[in-house]
């Protein structure tokens, strides 16, 4: 059963998930700042099994992530050039959308129990970080798959800079 649909700007590529998102990623890597054009990006994760395109294949662009040293596909439409969802040599089996692409972008709740901020180390400056949230200077897990303990503030933070 659908949960929720999204799509490109144009209208060309649709996708829909089935189920609520795994987790929300909240990435202010440099990477995900250039990509969607603002401070961070905000990642619904779900697993591919719950994620489909409706119509048309995306066009896909692959990048090598400084953080990881893996692949990281980026699915974009070639028309209006909305970039849809990304998917991950790192994370086979998950789709990343970029949460502006869907049709209702507030039908799920992102909350600290179900997000988390990475690469806070590349935070622009002025990003305010909310109180109760796992909150990583790089990734949440080592190359090998070991979790990285959190920082977790017990009151809004807000970036410096670097």
């Amino acid at each position: 059963m659908t949960k929720a649909k999204g799509g490109c700007l144009c209208g060309r590529h649709r996708y829909a998930v089935t189920a609520e998102p795994i987790r929300t990623t909240i990435c202010h890597c440099r990477f995900c700042q250039r990509a969607t054009g603002v401070a961070y990006m905000v990642q619904p994760v779900f697993a591919a099994a719950d994620f489909a395109m409706l119509t048309g294949p995306a066009q896909t662009y692959t990048h090598l992530s400084e953080g990881s040293g893996k692949e990281v596909y980026v699915h974009f439409c070639a028309a209006c050039g909305t970039k849809l969802y990304l998917t991950f040599q790192r994370f086979p089996g998950f789709v990343g959308l970029y949460r502006g692409t869907f049709d209702n972008p507030n039908w799920f709740a992102v909350t600290p129990e179900t997000s988390k901020h990475i690469f806070l180390g590349q935070a622009q400056q002025g990003t305010v970080i909310p109180a109760g949230v796992n909150c990583f200077m790089e990734h949440a897990a080592q190359s090998d798959g070991t979790a990285i303990a959190p920082t977790v503030f017990d009151s809004a933070r807000t970036i410096r800079g670097n």
